[in-house]
């Protein structure tokens, strides 16, 4: 009988388009899955924290994900997930400057905001707070490093399209460690004539560029911040012209953790995800959501090996009303679209490391950064 109800089970599975292959390697990785619950929860609290956004990356383009990825994606490896409430101080749909001003600074601001609440009073973040409190620091992005989410850690404007003065608040912070595009709105300024490349290689930052050399050419001298342009402007190649997340995101963690600071705390932003809801296209969102996650199995891996990391990742908002369609099989989907903007859809959380089962839960959004905080001892 148990054979036959097996066979059954593979004819049922084929039909709707599952591997078993895949299945099997799907529940390999569970034993690994429970070490890590009982490995990396010994101590209380992290020395270190990553904080990963998927921009626009909600549950359907996470599912897109996995099923054009043979079934199984590094977020599954994750022992702990909740859900955050994403809408902003003045609309029930966010957008990533409110969205990511939620996380980095703990309030609820109307959408463009960069850094400031709703009276467009400047608010701390949490990166510049671990900066005060003796952490090492770092972003990066596959968009320019200016843009809404990277720069809602670091800068304080009244709105996201400032590039130029999100630019200029770059100098105000000691960051140790960033990578992304923008460059012209530090070196070809309009509104000034500043050289804020200049005057971060003053500020004894070894600052480059895509076109002076590779990334991976890069070699950082120990007594050095690390800056590094990857392109002048948005938008940046897509993922398979791309291939730095990864790099660069290794890069980061390599040079933070050995810096004479305390711990770091570092946020990797997988930004396209969300330009392909925008464009309302399957297949680009696809590609990103498999090249952030692969990037994530990197810090996953750094984080298992160090015991001291909590790594949490999650999205500012969802973006396209992202849906697979009946008819759909892994590895061949049908999908649809409700909109090219945001939606107001509940947006998953996953956590790993000391701390981690703080992120449990349906929370607001501005509770990630109260979150953050508490991990890393600020309260």
């Amino acid at each position: 009988m148990y054979k036959s109800l097996a066979i059954g089970s593979i004819i049922f599975f084929n039909a709707l388009g599952f591997s078993p292959k895949s299945d099997i390697a799907i529940n390999e990785e569970k034993p690994m899955v429970d070490s890590l619950k009982t490995k990396q929860y010994q101590n209380p609290r992290p020395k270190n924290v990553i904080l990963m956004i998927g921009d626009g990356m909600g549950i359907t383009q996470i599912s897109a994900g996995l099923y054009m990825n043979g079934n199984k994606l590094n977020l599954e490896k994750f022992p702990v997930i909740g859900l955050h409430k994403t809408y902003s101080g003045n609309s029930l749909v966010t957008d990533s400057a409110a969205g990511a001003t939620a996380f980095s600074c703990g309030v609820k601001t109307y959408n463009g905001a960069i850094g400031v609440d709703a009276d467009t009073f400047a608010v701390q973040s949490v990166l510049e707070e671990a900066d005060k409190n003796g952490y090492a620091t770092g972003i990066v992005s596959t968009s320019t490093i200016v843009h809404a989410t990277p720069a809602s850690f670091i800068a304080h404007q009244k709105h996201r399209e400032m590039y130029e003065a999100i630019a200029a608040d770059f100098v105000k912070t000691d960051i140790d460690f960033f990578v992304g595009g923008g460059k012209k709105y530090f070196d070809r300024r309009n509104t000034d004539e500043r050289n804020i490349y200049q005057e971060l290689e003053e500020l004894g930052y070894y600052v480059s560029d895509y076109f002076k050399e590779d990334l991976a050419a890069c070699q950082i001298p120990k007594n050095k911040n690390f800056a590094y342009f990857t392109a002048d402007d948005d938008p940046l190649p897509r993922a398979s012209g791309r291939r730095y997340l990864r790099l660069a995101s290794k890069m980061a963690i390599s040079y933070l953790r050995n810096q004479p600071e305390q711990g770091f705390f570092l946020v990797i932003e997988g930004a396209q995800i969300d330009w392909g809801g925008h464009s309302n296209n399957s297949d680009y969102i696809v590609s990103e959501m498999i090249d952030f996650d692969k990037t994530i199995g990197e810090v996953l891996k750094f984080a298992v090996r160090d015991r001291e990391t909590l790594v949490v990742v999650t999205a500012d908002h969802e973006t396209g009303g992202y849906s697979i369609l009946d008819g759909s099989t892994v590895g061949n989907l049908k999908t649809a679209f409700t909109t090219d903007y945001h939606t107001a859809d509940l947006i998953p959380v996953f956590a790993f490391g000391p701390g981690a089962r703080m992120f449990s839960g349906i929370y607001e959004n501005t509770a990630i950064h109260d979150k953050l905080r508490r991990a890393l001892g600020f309260l």
